[in-house]
């Protein structure tokens, strides 16, 4: 292949369009910025999107599952399992609490956890599962429920909310996933909390930002759960902000000391835009996930499949993978793709390859399949600011690396 003009592409930037900037102006001129009108608005948005009840926003998904499990009640003694084949947040948060974390492998040839291996990971110290919806793609919460329910005799709770739950809780890290489907539910609806994110890089933005739903059939008061996460994001502060410019009510109570991780409606406002071109955004990002499958599949590369029958992905990453590679042969090929203007990423590194995780205790040799994983993944950039002329020359670019590499050709040479 011959490259008369190198691309710029970057990874994954946000696509802010003027709306967006014009209701940052509006919020800015309202005179309120912190959490207020927008930001209730946007919870509002999000449950009717997702078909829940309630939703409360956040300053990340990070927060949105560190509180979900501290209103649990789960900490020191606790156990919560995840996969090992995720990002830092879906373990850092159980480490915060005071729980145990416990990484489950993949399955073979899966991104996905090994739902064997999880269902002989759970004991009377289990107390929640965070499954991961890497990409965009929902798990099969169909097995994961028959696994708890199939354990719900090891179950020992220790709080009212958990005696009223009686079982372990499934709590998805859904960072990646917002506006996914499967088999007929929406990302929110199959698991009992769900967490989103809403960074910067994510399918739908606030700058920073999550949010936390629930199952609408949890046996929960859903007005005394939201009241709990608002109370555990305001420094346990009776009344916010908002409510305290009543006449006559500033009166307000520390109900315990809690944290501080609420969403502002400067972010919010971003957000509602965002939410109103949802639509759009993902059916870009499906048209250009369909362009990459007609092209790769064929040079024989694997690539997480977004779409079947029974489920719909958010669309949010585009993973491949290179069979027979090794790990440093993966990173020359993202060198490459930099070198001709793409940026390219992997996902994930497994946990047990970091420090922290290694400091914890955790080898990766007990985790094969995750490491089989990573070691020939790359990340393509999937985003809706590529134009077809980009996609076009992404897929061009890869193939040729591909092929070369096939046919030992030194990259100079085309």
């Amino acid at each position: 292949m011959s490259i008369t003009q190198v691309r710029n592409i970057p990874f994954s930037p946000p696509d802010i369009s003027e709306a967006e900037i014009e209701e940052v102006i509006k919020t800015m001129k309202s005179g309120w910025i912190t959490t207020g009108p927008r930001t209730k608005e946007f919870e509002k948005r999000i449950a009717d999107f997702t078909g829940t009840k309630k939703a409360a926003c956040l300053n990340s998904a990070t927060a949105a599952m560190e509180l979900t499990l501290r209103i649990l009640g789960i900490g020191p003694g606790d156990e919560v399992i995840t996969s090992a084949y995720t990002y830092t947040a879906s373990a850092s948060v159980i480490d915060h609490v005071g729980a145990k974390i416990v990484l489950v492998d993949t399955a073979p040839n899966s991104f996905e956890m090994d739902y064997n291996q999880l269902k002989n990971a759970i004991n009377e110290n289990t107390k929640a599962i965070i499954p991961v919806d890497l990409a965009g793609k929902m798990c099969d919460y169909d097995i994961i429920f028959k696994i708890v329910e199939s354990k719900k005799k090891l179950f020992v709770p220790k709080n009212d909310l958990q005696k009223k739950i009686n079982r372990i809780v499934i709590m998805t890290d859904a960072a990646h996933a917002f506006g996914a489907e499967r088999k007929g539910k929406k990302c929110g609806q199959a698991a009992d909390f769900t967490c989103f994110s809403f960074h910067a890089v994510k399918n739908l933005t606030t700058a920073e930002g999550g949010a936390v739903v629930w199952n609408p059939e949890l046996n929960v008061d859903d007005e005394w759960l939201y009241k709990q996460y608002m109370l555990y994001s305001l420094h346990g502060q009776s009344k916010d902000a908002l409510a305290k410019t009543q006449i006559g009510a500033w009166e307000y109570d520390i109900v315990f000391p809690a944290y501080k991780c609420n969403m502002t409606d400067l972010t919010a406002g971003v957000g509602l835009v965002q939410l109103e071109r949802y639509e759009e955004l993902m059916e870009r990002r499906k048209t250009i996930i369909k362009k990459y499958d007609e092209a790769f599949l064929t040079i024989g590369l694997d690539s997480l499949t977004h779409y079947g029958e029974n489920f719909s992905s958010s669309g949010h990453l585009y993973l491949t993978r290179l069979p027979g590679l090794q790990e440093d042969q993966r990173n020359k090929i993202i060198i490459q793709m930099a070198e001709l203007g793409i940026a390219c990423n992997v996902h994930y590194k497994p946990l047990p390859m970091f420090t922290a995780y290694k400091n914890l205790g955790f080898n990766m040799k007990d985790f094969p399949n995750a490491f089989n994983m990573y070691k020939n993944e790359v990340t393509l950039p999937l985003h809706t600011l590529l134009s077809d002329e980009d996609v076009d020359y992404i897929i061009s670019c890869y193939q040729n690396i591909i092929v070369n590499l096939k046919n030992n050709i030194p990259q100079k040479e085309y």
